[in-house]
């Protein structure tokens, strides 16, 4: 399975982080004597969305395969991150931490969205307009396969895939993000592989 394949298949949105300006400082800083704590900024909550949202957004949308549920999902992230920026020590660290939220929570949204289905409650997606229209006709099939079979999957397997093969991620910070150990990141990764290989055999 060609990840990039997937990846021009929903024109998804990032923002880059050196597509956003450093902020000037205007001013002298106070020194700081040896062995005090620096002083802490909170980050400005307005600040922090506009840099992060689009970035949030996408995340969101290659978890999740379905682009009206992202804007739930982004909604939520930021909340989370109202309530937890007192917590975070280092503002150049927030777009992982924030990353970390949202594969926290799409994971929940994944594993609802499965009890619905096996409970008869939540119908099943078609991803026939899923793809971008500029693929060739033969390549959106293979898009739209793709995202039904991980329909099937447990959430915590394909969301390791996707950070993995879709989204770039290292397998390290798949485990990170995943919260799980790096064997258990790469066997989940190995088993979605696997399914995928198999699936697309079957013409």
């Amino acid at each position: 399975m060609n990840a990039k394949l997937l990846k021009a298949g929903e024109g998804w949105v990032t923002s880059s982080p050196q597509s956003v300006p450093p902020t000037p400082s205007f001013g002298m800083p106070r020194p700081v004597i040896d062995g005090e704590a620096r002083p802490q900024t909170r980050p400005d909550p307005a600040v922090l969305f506009r840099r992060h949202a689009s970035y949030v957004a996408g995340v969101a949308t290659r978890l999740l395969g379905r682009d009206h549920e992202v804007d739930d999902v982004v909604q939520d992230v930021f909340l989370v991150a109202l309530r937890g920026l007192d917590a975070l020590r280092e503002p150049a660290a927030a777009r992982a931490w924030l990353t970390k939220v949202a594969v926290r929570l799409s994971i929940r949204r994944l594993r609802w969205r499965r009890l619905r289905r096996t409970l008869g409650f939540d119908s099943v997606t078609t991803y026939d307009d899923l793809p971008d229209a500029s693929l060739s006709s033969e390549d959106q099939v293979v898009v739209s396969r793709v995202y039904r079979l991980l329909d099937g999957l447990p959430a915590a397997e394909r969301v390791a895939w996707t950070l993995r093969q879709v989204d770039d991620q290292p397998a390290e910070a798949v485990a990170r993000l995943c919260g799980c150990s790096l064997a258990t990141a790469k066997r989940r990764i190995a088993k979605v592989d696997d399914a995928i290989r198999k699936e697309l055999a079957h013409e």
